[in-house]
C-alpha cells in the first residue's frame, strides 16, 4: 500500500490569539493523531527552524551552517507517514488537520 508524507506547514512567527486558543488547537491536534493511528506510520513535531543545521556541498566539501536551509515564511512545523490506499485518501487526511497548511507527497516505493 502506498505511503504518504504529510509536511504540516505554518507561519512560525504568526502566534495567534490566547494560551486557550493553542491549547484547543493543541487538543485538536492530538485529537487528529488519534483518529488516525492506524493509518500513521510515523511522524513528529518539530522544533522551531531556528534551531536547525544544514549540511552543504560547497565546492566538493560538505560544510555545516546553522539555520535552515532556505528562509521563508513558512516552515515545516511536523510531519505524518501515512499508508493509505491512494492519493485521494491521503488528500483526506490532510483536510482534516486542524491547525494550518498540509503539503501531501507521495514517497518513492523501493
Amino acid at each position: 500500500m502506498p505511503h504518504y508524507m504529510l509536511m504540516f506547514v505554518g507561519d512560525e512567527q504568526r502566534r495567534e490569539g490566547s494560551k486557550e486558543a493553542m491549547d484547543r488547537g493543541m487538543a485538536a491536534v492530538g485529537k487528529w493523531w488519534e483518529e488516525h493511528k492506524a493509518v500513521i506510520r510515523g511522524g513528529e513535531r518539530l522544533e522551531l527552524s531556528k534551531t536547525a543545521t544544514t549540511v552543504r556541498r560547497v565546492s566538493g566539501q560538505m560544510k555545516v551552517f546553522d539555520g535552515p536551509f532556505i528562509e521563508s515564511k513558512e516552515q515545516v512545523g511536523g510531519y505524518a507517514l501515512v499508508e493509505v490506499p491512494d492519493l485521494d485518501e491521503a488528500i483526506r487526511l490532510a483536510k482534516a488537520w486542524p491547525m494550518g497548511d498540509v503539503e501531501v507527497r507521495p514517497t518513492v516505493e523501493r
